[in-house]
Parts: C-alpha cells; sequence; structure tokens
C-alpha cells in the first residue's frame, strides 16, 4: 500500500507546484501562465479526481500526497467559500456586459435595473439600441451618458464625464464623477479587449493587457478618493496581466461575496471576468444577479461610503 501510487503521488505534487508557483509560469509562451490563473479555482477539480484514484489504488502514499494540493487550494479560494456579505451600506451599483447581440435589449435592462441599483454600468452596447436600453431606464435613472459602447445610468447627479483611452482605437472606457448624499465618488466603466484561446497562438491577451494597463494608470491619476471601477475586465482578479488595476483596488465579491461569483459564459459559469473593484469605500456585500439575453450574468455590489 506504501509503494502502490507513486505516480498518483507525483500528480499530487505536481499539481500543488502549479498552484503554488503560478504566477512563475512564463507568459512568453502563449500567455500560459495568464491562462493557468484565469482558470486556477478549477485546478481544484483534479482532487477528488486523485482522490478516487488513489482509493480505487488503496495508496497511503497516493492519499498522503493528496494532502498537499488540498491544504494549497484551501489557502488560495477557501476564504471565498465562506459568506462575508454584511448588512448596509450607502451605494448598490450593478455592471453588466449586454451582449451586443441581446435579442430582448429592453428587458435586459429591467432586469438589471430591478436589483435596485443606484448605479449601472452596460458595456458592448450597439448603436442601433443604445435608445432601447436609454427608453427602458429613463424612469429610474435621470442621469446617465454612453461614451462609444459603454455607458453609465444613475439615480445621482454626474458630472465631468469623458472617454477613458485605453489604447484600443476606440471608446470602451468612460469615467465619471457621481455626486451622492455622501459625497463625490468616481466611477469608471471599462470594457478590456476580448481574449482567445487558439491552438496555434495559444492565449491571445496582450491587446487586453496593454488596455489593462492603461486602465490602471487613469485610475492611479484620478483625484478623488472614492473610486469605483465596472466592467467586463475579460479577465480575473489572479490574472497577473490586470496587476495595474488590481494592484490598488479590492474586488466586492472578494471582500463582501459568497463564493467565486462567476459570471461568464452565462449558461455554465467557469469564470469571473466581470468586476466591481473599489478604492477608499469598503464593500459590504456583493453578488451576482439572476441570467439576461446576455452571455454574461449581471453583477451587483453594495457599498459604504
Amino acid at each position: 500500500m506504501w509503494r502502490r501510487g507513486i505516480v498518483l503521488a507525483a500528480c499530487a505534487v505536481l499539481l500543488t507546484l502549479v498552484m503554488v508557483f503560478h504566477a512563475e509560469i512564463p507568459n512568453t509562451i502563449g500567455n500560459l501562465g495568464s491562462l493557468s490563473e484565469t482558470f486556477l479555482p478549477w485546478f481544484g477539480v483534479f482532487v477528488p479526481l486523485l482522490l478516487i484514484l488513489g482509493l480505487v489504488r488503496r495508496s497511503a502514499t497516493a492519499l498522503i500526497a493528496l494532502l498537499l494540493p488540498v491544504v494549497v487550494w484551501l489557502n488560495l479560494f477557501g476564504g471565498l467559500l465562506t459568506d462575508k456579505s454584511g448588512s448596509g451600506g450607502d451605494l448598490t451599483v450593478a455592471t453588466h456586459n449586454v451582449n451586443a447581440g441581446n435579442p430582448d435589449p429592453a428587458g435586459t435592462a429591467r432586469k438589471v435595473a430591478g436589483s435596485g441599483a443606484d448605479i449601472i454600468a452596460l458595456q458592448e452596447l450597439p448603436s442601433g439600441q443604445v435608445s432601447t436600453y436609454e427608453a427602458a431606464l429613463a424612469d429610474r435613472f435621470p442621469h446617465h451618458s454612453v461614451q462609444g459602447t459603454v455607458g453609465l445610468w444613475s439615480k445621482y447627479p454626474m458630472s465631468n464625464t469623458r472617454p477613458v483611452d485605453i489604447k484600443m482605437g476606440w471608446t470602451r472606457a468612460m469615467r465619471s464623477t457621481v455626486t451622492t448624499p455622501k459625497g463625490e465618488v468616481a466611477v469608471y466603466v471599462a470594457h478590456m479587449p476580448s481574449v482567445r484561446v487558439k491552438l496555434h497562438a495559444g492565449f491571445t491577451a496582450n491587446q487586453r493587457d496593454d488596455s489593462a494597463d492603461a486602465l490602471g494608470e487613469a485610475i492611479a491619476h484620478e483625484r478623488l478618493g472614492k473610486v469605483i471601477l465596472l466592467g467586463d475586465l475579460n479577465g480575473t482578479m489572479n490574472d497577473r496581466s490586470l496587476n495595474e488595476v488590481t494592484s490598488q483596488m479590492r474586488s466586492t465579491q472578494g471582500a463582501a461575496g459568497h463564493g467565486f461569483g462567476f459570471s461568464w459564459p452565462a449558461s455554465s459559469p467557469m469564470a469571473r471576468i466581470d468586476q466591481i473593484m473599489v478604492k477608499g469605500v469598503e464593500p459590504m456585500s456583493s453578488w451576482t444577479l439572476p441570467a439576461t439575453g446576455s452571455d454574461h450574468l449581471p453583477i451587483a455590489a453594495r457599498i459604504e461610503l
């Protein structure tokens, strides 16, 4: 029972090393490091598989070695399994990539507005459907602005609204000052370039990475101390290529959510690439909203200013 399962034990050690040293996996070949970090929580799926094989082999060596990836996975993601949401808060925000091909834009807008949000950010707005979203949200949100393919709707006055250059050649990010009853808040809306996994090119994320750097620089130079970022970043909090943004902001899901809060794809969510991130304010709760006509799930958060 000690000599059996050496290969399984080696696989458990290898799985442990990948999770511990994921930041050392190079991005020079097909952005392999970012790809592994995008789906890092799913490496835990290999644990029950190795457990079953170890039991079948009746290998004490394999079962003991399996403790290594279990401990590492719990250290990385165990905190997400507990419910950290609290009560209270001053402001509810929501964000949604509505999908340019959405068959029901009006219904999608109403569903997101039904979350009770005070501020809503939408991404991937087709120019031909902007008026539909505006009409669906007009009663609840007297203030709004659409810049390129992203938009922001607010119950509170907006000012100093402008596009943010994220090095794409067209507008997919914006910034606005929202004057709430508790003071001014800088709200950014962003839709990072899409990423793809291709056999001949690997994880094609270079344009996304450059845009993330530009967005991080804009937020770093923000004059207001209270900042909220809403958007589809096409990357998770684990992805090192988003460090220019994630190093200076907190994820509401990580700080005050319950579970992983996966948002994409809507039919079978595997990653949280839609993000609500904050700086200078306190997240109180964070959650995923029901599916709409989009391939993304909307997400929301309650924030204390």
